[in-house]
């Protein structure tokens, strides 16, 4: 997970897997990723048979930030990476201030330091 300006970003490796396969979830302020990978594999040849099953299956839970807006999150999937766009609320995004110089009147310059005298011996 990482943080943009406006969103957050949660990027998933989930290779091999089919959009169907993963669930992405917000309950209250908790968003789930889980899914689960099913491969089946047969060869049947003359004098040769060979049958694979593969299963596996994961689950993320992430806790959201307060400033995150649930009801605007966004998944999309592709090439074996999902990724979550959480976008932020509209009242905590930082604003930019500008910052200028205060000039001061002419009046108000400073003058030359005074010349020191030195003592008599």
């Amino acid at each position: 997970m990482y943080e943009k300006d406006d969103k957050y970003m949660v990027k998933a490796e989930v290779p091999g897997m089919k959009e169907e396969d993963v669930d992405v979830s917000v309950v209250g302020d908790r968003l789930t990723i889980k899914g689960e990978k099913k491969a089946e594999s047969e060869v049947k040849e003359e004098n040769y048979y060979r049958s694979e099953r593969s299963y596996g299956s994961f689950f993320r839970s992430i806790d959201l930030p307060a400033d995150a807006d649930p009801d605007r999150i966004e998944a999309s999937y592709d090439d074996g990476v999902l990724e979550v766009t959480i976008p932020k609320t509209a009242a905590v995004k930082p604003k930019k201030v500008k910052v200028s110089a205060r000039k001061q009147p002419k009046s108000a310059k400073q003058t030359k330091p005074a010349k020191q005298i030195k003592p008599a011996k």
